[in-house]
Order: C-alpha cells, then sequence, then structure tokens
C-alpha cells in the first residue's frame, strides 16, 4: 500500500468534510473509503474517494470544492454526478435526491427517482485514528456492490468489490 498516497488521500477526506461542514453541506463516504472508516483501518490502496451528497447541495459544493483547488474533470451528467481532481487525486460525488415518500433516490441520469438501497444515510460515522466521516451504511454498501453489475451491465463484477464484501459481512458478525 503506498502510504503517502494514503495520507494524502485522507487530508483531503479531511479538509473536504471540514470545508463542507463550515457551509452546512452534508457528505457521505462511499465504495471503499466507506468500508475502511467503517472497519476503522485502511485496507487497500484506493484509487479515488466515492462520496455522495444531495443534489440540492451541488452548487454550493462545487464552490467549496473550486476554492479548495480542486478542478472539476467532464464525465457523467452533472445532475447525477460532479467530478473533481486535487494534486493527482480524484474525487466523485454522486448526487442524491428524496421521492414524496421520503426514500434517499438517484438524482438524475437514466436512473433518475430509482430508490437507493434502505438504509444508506442511516449509518453511525466511521473513523480512522481521530478522523472521523458520515459513510454510507455497511449494508447498503453491501448491497450496492452486489447488485452494481445487475443495474449496470457495463460495470462489470471486480474482485475487489467480493473482497469488501466479505470484510463487511464479517464485521457486521462480529458486531452482533
Amino acid at each position: 500500500m503506498e502510504q503517502e498516497r494514503v495520507r494524502c488521500q485522507l487530508d483531503v477526506i479531511a479538509e473536504v468534510l471540514r470545508a463542507a461542514r463550515d457551509r452546512g453541506v452534508s457528505l457521505w463516504l462511499r465504495g471503499g473509503w466507506a468500508m475502511d472508516f467503517f472497519l476503522g483501518e485502511v485496507t487497500r490502496d484506493h484509487a479515488d474517494i466515492d462520496w455522495f451528497a444531495r443534489a440540492r447541495d451541488a452548487a454550493p459544493l462545487e464552490g467549496i470544492l473550486t476554492r479548495l483547488g480542486h478542478r472539476p474533470v467532464p464525465g457523467p451528467p452533472p445532475d447525477l454526478q460532479l467530478d473533481f481532481v486535487k494534486d493527482g487525486l480524484d474525487t466523485s460525488f454522486t448526487l442524491l435526491a428524496q421521492d414524496t415518500e421520503g426514500r434517499i433516490t438517484v438524482a438524475g441520469g437514466p436512473w433518475a427517482g430509482t430508490p437507493w438501497p434502505e438504509g444508506l444515510l442511516d449509518a453511525e460515522p466511521g473513523r480512522i485514528g481521530a478522523l472521523e466521516a458520515p459513510i454510507v451504511g455497511p449494508r447498503a454498501q453491501i448491497e450496492i456492490k452486489r447488485m452494481m453489475p445487475v443495474w449496470d451491465p457495463s460495470r462489470p463484477r471486480r474482485a475487489k468489490d467480493a473482497e469488501d464484501i466479505a470484510r463487511l459481512e464479517a464485521a457486521l458478525r462480529g458486531r452482533s
């Protein structure tokens, strides 16, 4: 594991969380970093930092990130996801909406309005060392990792997803 990259990514996580909180913008780590914060340790190298943010916070979030030196990167539709890079580190913010029944849904793109797994944003914050971060609920993480290749056949099942699922399931069993 490349320790310098890990340190830089943790610094970005701390910086983004602090700036977002100061502006009243809620964020949740998702993907591999959410798992690591749930487990309390860095388990593997991460190519990027994935987040969830509310769609209504997209404009303030863009301003926050720009002030922090992040540059926008073209990618998915901006009503679905915002991508940025800073010092060679990629960050991605998938946007969330809410339906009339209060369920968290996909904010834009072809799946707009589709509910995300139940419990997505209900987890206690995770922690690595002294750094605490809101995270996607571990059961929702497992469902997303299992279902992504079904929901989007262009995204094949990856070995790291199977490893992440096994780690999360073992941790959940240990906490019951």
